[in-house]
């Protein structure tokens, strides 16, 4: 059984924000601290360097997929960085929210088990059995 991650970065396009704000609060109402660029990010930081501290800090990596996030620069960028990093070996998580081709992201992406966020209980559910936890509605 994985271990229960210390903190999971939320990697997304800024277009699917309301959705990762319903994982990151799924989340940490079953106690898992969740990182995402909306919230953590304050006016006047440098957003670049928070990014990476982010990384460095967290423990696992999931990535939001919908055809948004898969021509996101930024999503591509995370992505990328995750799975240069031996820290995220067999701790990324792809989350398709909308029908897309991961691959086209990033091709080792097509090798990791994708949990479906349709219907979207079930997929936290199913994101919460990765670490051994019951989902509470």
């Amino acid at each position: 059984m994985p271990s229960i991650p210390v903190e999971i970065f939320l990697s997304h396009s800024h277009h699917d924000e309301r959705l990762t704000v319903r994982i990151a609060e799924d989340l940490r109402r079953h106690g898992i601290p969740a990182w995402y660029s909306e919230r953590h990010l304050v006016g006047a930081q440098q957003w670049l360097d928070q990014i990476g501290f982010a990384l460095k800090r967290c423990d696992w990596f999931a990535v939001v997929l919908t055809p948004e996030a898969i021509s996101s620069m930024w999503v591509k960028r995370e992505l990328s960085a995750a799975l240069i990093d031996t820290k995220f070996d067999g701790r990324i998580v792809p989350l398709l929210a909308k029908e897309c081709d991961p691959g086209t992201l990033a091709w080792p992406l097509t090798a990791l088990q994708t949990i479906s966020l349709r219907p979207f209980k079930t997929g936290i559910a199913e994101l919460l059995r990765v670490w051994g936890i019951s989902y509470r509605p």
